[in-house]
């Protein structure tokens, strides 16, 4: 979750707010001294995380440009930028059916 909210530029107080953690809590689980408890809202929120990643990362062929560049830019579909959106569980579970309608057409 952390590595891959790192490589969408997601700020840790960005994450904490996308898993329902608060930020603290996100700094420790970076430090390793914190886990996910597993089966947990957050939990599962973070394997929601971890698959806008792998969705966008296969869609602009690992170019972390071009992923940054989608999480900032503005998106009908969200009203908002991914990254803003993002901020909720239900932009989050959004941008997920997004990028998997947008996988099954390439």
């Amino acid at each position: 979750m952390l590595r891959s909210a790192a490589a969408l530029g997601l700020t840790n107080a960005a994450l904490a707010r996308a898993v329902g953690l608060s930020e603290s809590t996100v700094s420790r689980m970076a430090s390793g001294t914190r886990q996910l408890d597993v089966g947990s809202k957050p939990a599962e929120l973070a394997a929601l995380v971890i698959r806008v990643y792998r969705s966008l990362d296969a869609l602009v062929g690992n170019s972390d440009r071009h992923r940054r560049l989608w999480m900032d830019s503005y998106n009908r579909a969200f009203n908002a930028a991914p990254r803003e959106a993002i901020a909720t569980a239900e932009g989050l579970a959004r941008i997920v059916a997004y990028l998997d309608g947008a996988r099954a057409l390439s």
